[in-house]
């Protein structure tokens, strides 16, 4: 009981003593064992650039979101596993980049990599890029799991980002371990509190946000 009370303070210290808005958190603030490479904070992702807004490979989410993802990161950590964020808060001028980036059809640097099958002009009309990204409300992030031995991400069958229908959770055409390792990400996240967006094996929220309002603070 008294642990309990412990892990409550403690979290209750993390939020009051940040400079981030009130009911965000640095998620290595509360467990600095889940893995952190925000991709939009490098050039390895679908635009092939440093995304606006992101200026450091700190991951925030909402304090809600966090509580959850400790809960996560605590099963997998018996099975010598860890959770890995691709991203977790996003800035609404990230997203706005993401729309101008779009518009330039002459910009494919890394399309052989995240949309081999689909041309730029459509990722728009296809719902790949959209002008509101839930990532902004705080609660929603994209992760994998890790294997803590060899420091590997498993196997999903596609990379973070890929655009294309073998990115779908439910995508059956991949082998079965590629399966198993989906479903044990998807089981392992809806148990504790959030969902999965089904054309996205990475992409969870937390069914019960806290938040219905779209931010647009710099992660630094």
């Amino acid at each position: 009981m008294l642990s309990k009370y412990f892990y409550i303070f403690f979290f209750f210290c993390i939020v009051c003593c940040s400079k981030l808005p009130s009911g965000f958190v640095y998620i290595n603030d509360i467990d600095e064992s889940i893995k952190i490479d925000l991709r939009y904070f490098t050039t390895n992702n679908f635009t092939g650039h440093i995304i606006e807004g992101y200026k450091s490979n700190r991951a925030i989410i909402s304090y809600d979101a966090a509580k959850s993802l400790v809960q996560v990161q605590n099963e997998l950590r018996k099975r010598n596993l860890s959770l890995k964020i691709f991203d977790a808060y996003r800035p609404q001028r990230s997203v706005n980049y993401f729309i101008n980036w779009s518009k330039d059809l002459s910009d494919t640097i890394n399309k052989i990599i995240y949309y081999p099958k689909i041309n730029k002009s459509q990722l728009f009309p296809m719902g790949y890029i959209a002008e509101r990204s839930g990532h902004s409300r705080g609660s929603t992030v994209d992760l994998t799991i890790v294997n803590n031995k060899t420091n590997k991400e498993l196997d999903m069958g596609t990379p973070y980002d890929f655009f294309g229908p073998e990115s779908s959770t439910d995508f059956s055409n991949i082998t079965d371990k590629q399966r198993s390792n989906r479903i044990l990400l998807l089981e392992v996240m809806t148990e504790n509190g959030f969902k999965n967006y089904p054309k996205e094996w990475w992409h969870y929220t937390l069914e019960l946000e806290p938040f219905n309002y779209y931010f647009n603070f710099v992660i630094d």
